[in-house]
């Protein structure tokens, strides 16, 4: 016997949505969590991750910021409040996801994810705010944001993916995918690489004292330098392949990837041999998010099957092949 439908079940019974919607959402959610790394950033430079000196309240007598707070805590506390705009965005994801037909449970999981990703954000960041600005805390807080992210590229990708001919697929060599996850396995070092440069660097997050990480500031950048060449690299290797290759999608997609990645390095030597200016830090770090995502991009390009794409219909035939639109099957 089927237990009770919960609020969802019982409205998707009722009610369908459009896949036009969940693309929007899928779009609204990955340009939020884009956004709210680039807030994260502002918070930083601006040095006002302590301008609300408590969680989840701004002090201990108000929720919101006190005249006595100053400009700090605005901008901390509109930062939070930018959440619930993120928030908004996933619950969007979360129904469009429940309410298509037929549904595809891999998105509707997704969709949940990046739900419980904004939780354990919050509670980073929460935990980020009573330790002092630990940094070892706000690095942890960055990456948790770029797990996010990661659910938000993923979800989106997936809703927009379009259809793979055999003859795209057998255009991807071995040695492409090779390459794709080399790929994806640099820009994460590199983005790891990236938390201890902050973490050791100048802006703490705050105009006080706050302690840094006991790494050479020189040491750790010339590494996180050294990544971002290996990424390079990598990404004009893969360009290679896939050119010789015909395949136009992803090579494509590499070749932005490119340009991003090509932006993000002169930004990075730029803001290292001018005292790291403000604008510029807050710039690499809305790069950062942008290099990531177009990461994932090429690497699910480039592996076309990486995610099961078929679904069931009612009467039990195959609604989808890899990669063919939502709206094709959409009732």
């Amino acid at each position: 016997m089927p237990g009770p439908k919960t609020p969802l079940g019982w409205l998707a019974d009722r009610h369908a949505l459009t896949p036009r919607s969940l693309r929007w959402a899928s779009t609204a959610s990955l340009v939020v969590s884009i956004l709210i790394v680039l807030g994260g950033g502002i918070v930083r430079v601006t040095g006002s991750g302590l301008g609300c000196p408590t969680w989840p309240t701004c002090d201990a007598a108000s929720v919101t910021p006190t005249p006595a707070l100053g400009l700090h805590a605005v901008i901390e506390f509109s930062n939070r409040m930018f959440t619930v705009v993120l928030c908004l965005a996933v619950a969007w994801v979360i129904v469009a996801a429940r309410l298509q037909r037929p549904r595809a449970r891999s998105i509707t999981r997704l969709a949940w994810s990046q739900f419980w990703l904004v939780v354990a954000n919050a509670v980073a960041g929460g935990i980020s705010v009573w330790t002092g600005l630990n940094p070892y805390v706000v690095a942890f807080h960055f990456v948790m944001a770029m797990g996010l992210l990661t659910t938000t590229t993923l979800t989106w990708h997936r809703v927009h993916e379009r259809a793979v001919t055999p003859g795209e697929l057998a255009r991807i060599s071995t040695t492409a995918r090779a390459l794709s996850w080399i790929l994806t396995a640099l820009t994460a070092l590199l983005i790891v690489a990236g938390t201890l440069v902050s973490g050791s660097g100048p802006h703490s997050g705050d105009s006080a004292d706050v302690p840094r990480m006991g790494f050479d500031w020189i040491d750790v950048t010339i590494v996180h330098g050294v990544l971002g060449a290996a990424v390079l690299l990598t990404a004009i290797a893969l360009a290679a392949v896939l050119w010789r290759s015909r395949a136009a999608t992803p090579l494509l997609r590499t070749l932005t990837l490119i340009g991003v990645v090509a932006l993000q390095g002169v930004v990075g030597v730029v803001q290292a041999l001018t005292a790291l200016p403000e604008l510029l830090v807050a710039v690499h770090l809305l790069l950062a998010a942008l290099v990531w995502a177009g990461t994932l991009r090429v690497v699910l390009d480039v592996n076309p099957g990486l995610f099961p794409s078929v679904h069931t219909r009612s009467d039990g035939r195959s609604a989808r092949t890899v990669g063919e639109p939502l709206a094709a099957h959409a009732d």
